[in-house]
């Protein structure tokens, strides 16, 4: 019973972070993964129209998928492609990320994230 206290409270300080006017993540599971460093966390993130989540990394890895709307992602490096819904995505450890509505209507990403266990699911960018 403590560990799982200590699990929900270390995701919602991780995901309160980035809990900003139009922009919000919704946890909808976080587990243990066979590697016992590591847990996965899947949210879904929801952007109100011309909404940033904010310049960010994560501990691990991101898998994206856009369930409705239209996104912008900024990765450190590379150029912005825009992601319509039912198209993926994959950020790498440690890369700092920008997602931001583009369309007219709201946004929403099913995010899965695969990191450290003891660290913020996300953390700004400096």
């Amino acid at each position: 019973m403590r560990m799982v206290l200590l699990i929900a409270a270390l995701g919602a300080t991780a995901l309160a972070y980035a809990q900003q006017a139009g922009f919000s993540r919704r946890m909808l599971q976080d587990q243990n993964m066979s590697d016992p460093e590591r847990h996965a966390v899947q949210v879904v993130a929801e952007f109100a129209p011309g909404v940033a989540a904010g310049r960010h990394t994560h501990p691990g890895e991101e898998l994206g998928y856009v369930l409705e709307g239209t996104l912008q992602l900024e990765v450190a490096g590379q150029p912005p492609p825009t992601l319509n819904a039912g198209e993926s995505f994959f950020i790498p450890t440690g890369v700092v990320h920008d997602g931001k509505n583009i369309g007219s209507g709201p946004a929403k990403v099913l995010a899965t994230y695969i990191v450290k266990k003891g660290e913020p699911v996300a953390s700004p960018a400096k």
